[in-house]
């Protein structure tokens, strides 16, 4: 439950000063048997909720804290899911609703009668070749999960430049407030879309390509060596870090619009 959620409880009479002090201090940390501390006040500080590292939890502890999750808020975001991990993820289909990313390495498991996230922001996706496409669905997944409005457009790499020049356009007449480019390789695509365009561009370097660079690390040197300003670069393959930047940067944008409407 949301404190937006409590508030209206409080104001309507359903829910007494007493009950509504309870429901917000049960925003705060939840221990699960001495190993996860998870921070379900998060979305109310923040407006993005915690999101559960699947990786290096052993199975019952990540169910476990799945379940907690969604009993608490409604849903639980999982992400960097092994492939070992997914048959956890499927058991629960049966009590709650279940997406995942077409990489399987995120899901979103939530109640089935939860509200879907209030719609604001635009964020734009680019990738520069199809074997980025899965960790740019990642973005896709995560932004649309918390309500913006996406724009994908794959395989508008530099090595046919006409192609990024058009996904630059697309960009621009869609309006997006923020673009997520995605590259391996040398990572080129985010530098030339950053210099196209007038919104921050946030690079996420994937770790596709091949010798000493293959791992990821000559896309991300490259983007943090780019000459074009606003663009924003974070780690190999941190498609929640990208997301999540790009959705705050989104909200951000709706909330200054809506307030030069006002004005």
């Amino acid at each position: 439950m949301k404190l937006k959620e409590i508030l209206e409880l409080l104001i309507k009479g359903k829910i007494s000063i007493q009950e509504a002090e309870q429901k917000i201090r049960l925003l705060a940390l939840e221990e699960i048997e001495n190993k996860v501390k998870m921070d379900l006040g998060r979305e109310m500080r923040r407006d993005v909720p915690e999101i559960i590292w699947a990786e290096y939890k052993d199975d019952e502890t990540l169910r476990k804290t799945i379940i907690k999750t969604v009993e608490k808020t409604g849903k639980a975001i999982i992400s960097n899911i092994k492939t070992e991990q997914i048959p956890i993820i499927n058991s629960l289909k049966e009590k709650y609703e279940v997406r995942m990313s077409l990489s399987k390495r995120v899901a979103v498991i939530k109640n089935k009668n939860h509200a879907k996230a209030e719609k604001r922001g635009k964020v734009g996706i680019v990738a520069a070749g199809t074997a980025d496409i899965p960790l740019a669905d990642e973005v896709r997944f995560i932004a649309e999960e918390l309500g913006c409005e996406t724009v994908t457009i794959y395989d508008a790499g530099i090595a046919a430049l006409h192609r990024t020049i058009s996904a630059a356009k697309k960009m621009i007449e869609e309006d997006v407030d923020v673009i997520v480019a995605v590259a391996g390789m040398e990572g080129a695509l985010p530098s030339v879309i950053a210099s196209l365009v007038n919104v921050p561009v946030i690079g996420l370097p994937a770790s596709i390509g091949y010798g000493p660079g293959g791992n990821g690390t000559a896309a991300l040197m490259s983007m943090l060596q780019a000459c074009s300003p606003g663009l924003l670069v974070v780690n190999v393959d941190n498609s929640i870090g990208a997301a999540i930047s790009a959705v705050l940067i989104a909200y951000r944008a709706v909330r200054t619009k809506s307030k030069q409407v006002e004005t």
